[in-house]
């Protein structure tokens, strides 16, 4: 039965695929700067977004997010710094129809940045985090070992985005990357960040998680789960994310996991005596031509976050979005229409460029006094600042500390989207 609904719902999605749009053949763009604007009149250029109403309206919780230090150098140049839109002079106008508060276009090739929208506002991740686990856990595990699910493994909040892994079940390290990146697999995540951390555990791997940030250059990132369940200080940003992305889309065995369409767990009678199957969960990979993978992620705090890739004419693009709605269109249409849209951007026209690994001096991870709450506005406001570039002194500690508290009263939905 899960197999002929598995293949009903692909043959519906793959009979209407988007669009292919072939790039615009105009001359090469001079990149702007950070302080001429999209249209070289001067001032920042407000982003693209639709104002929609969160559905379901998000808590109102207070979200610690760590503040940019004043004076900090701007990482991928300095068209980066703008918290507006940043685009190629004569370029083509970027979608409209997005409710994302954050993006990053980006080749993954070539590592230029082709369009940007707030590159650096800090947000929080959702499951986007599992690509930073990836990337510092992939190396480290063999695909055949196999590994017994302890108790510890499934300790996550209960109702959350999930594979369905059995307790004292044995399964390869193999089929756990695919619940994690099919199903999003918050007990995948926990799996994985057990073994890749050793001796240390779970909290080994946020450790070296947070070190493979800054290697990367992803000084907005922090990591507080492995998973990507909000915890107090958790951010990344739009910008981070495609440095991170790079990083997995170098892999080859990450470019398999991730986009596999359909894979099968193995019986582990008597709870589950027959298997069953997983399906992926990025629609980009069944209803947009070339796409070659990415993520979905949603919390309460993040709302709706994506990644998402393809390949067209030779160019392997990137695109990362944060502080996203379901409307006016589902999050990874939204990414689609970016992808479309950076395809139409000339070879070599850019804003900007994703740094490579080590080339950013690391940087140790803000302390505790530069963490200030974000709160999420009531419902009644038409499109809330749910995360944003913060500014502001330090924060005292009872209030830090009862941020925490509140923030590890954590939800998400069932399934990443």
């Amino acid at each position: 039965m899960i197999r002929l609904l598995t293949a009903l719902c692909t043959s519906v999605a793959l009979a209407s695929p988007l669009p292919v749009v072939t790039a615009v053949p105009t001359p090469t763009p001079a990149p702007i700067t950070a302080s001429t604007g999209a249209g070289g009149t001067g001032g920042t250029v407000p982003c693209p977004v639709v104002p929609v109403p969160p559905n379901p309206p998000p808590p109102a919780t207070p979200s610690p997010l760590p503040t940019h230090t004043a004076g900090s150098p701007v990482i991928g140049g300095a068209a980066m710094a703008t918290t507006g839109l940043a685009v190629p002079a004569g370029a083509p106008p970027a979608p409209t129809n997005l409710s994302a508060t954050s993006w990053v276009v980006a080749d993954l090739d070539t590592g230029e940045v082709l369009g940007a929208c707030a590159p650096h506002a800090y947000g929080a991740p959702a499951s986007l985090q599992k690509l930073l686990l990836a990337a510092t856990v992939l190396p480290k595990l063999n695909p055949a070992a196999e590994v017994t699910i302890t108790q510890e493994d499934l300790n996550f909040e209960p109702g959350s985005s999930a594979v369905g892994l059995i307790l004292g079940g044995k399964y390869t390290v193999e089929q756990i990357w695919l619940g994690l990146f099919l199903n999003s697999g918050n007990d995948c995540a926990n799996v994985l960040a057990r073994l890749g951390g050793g001796d240390r555990g779970i909290p080994g791997t946020l450790a070296d998680m947070n070190a493979e940030a800054r290697r990367l250059g992803a000084l907005e990132t922090h990591a507080e789960t492995p998973s990507g369940l909000d915890g107090p200080g958790q951010s990344t940003s739009a910008y981070d994310l495609a440095l991170i992305a790079r990083a997995d889309f170098a892999r080859s065995d990450f470019q398999t996991y991730d986009s596999t369409l359909h894979a099968q767990l193995p019986p582990e009678p008597p709870k589950d005596p027959k298997g069953y199957q997983i399906q992926n969960d990025n629609q980009l990979l069944f209803q947009y031509p070339g796409a070659i993978g990415g993520k979905t992620g949603f919390t309460d705090i993040a709302r709706h976050t994506y990644v998402g890739a393809a390949k067209r004419n030779g160019r392997r693009l990137v695109v990362t979005l944060l502080g996203a709605e379901h409307l006016p269109i589902r999050t990874w249409q939204q990414g689609a229409a970016l992808l479309d849209w950076g395809f139409s951007v000339p070879p070599g026209a850019s804003v900007g460029r994703l740094v490579d690994p080590g080339e950013v001096p690391a940087t140790p991870t803000p302390p505790a006094p530069t963490v200030a709450p974000v709160v999420a506005a009531v419902a009644s406001n038409p499109r809330p600042p749910l995360f944003a570039v913060v500014s502001g002194g330090a924060v005292g500690l009872g209030a830090l500390l009862f941020a925490a508290v509140l923030l590890w009263r954590r939800r998400s939905r069932p399934r990443a989207e």
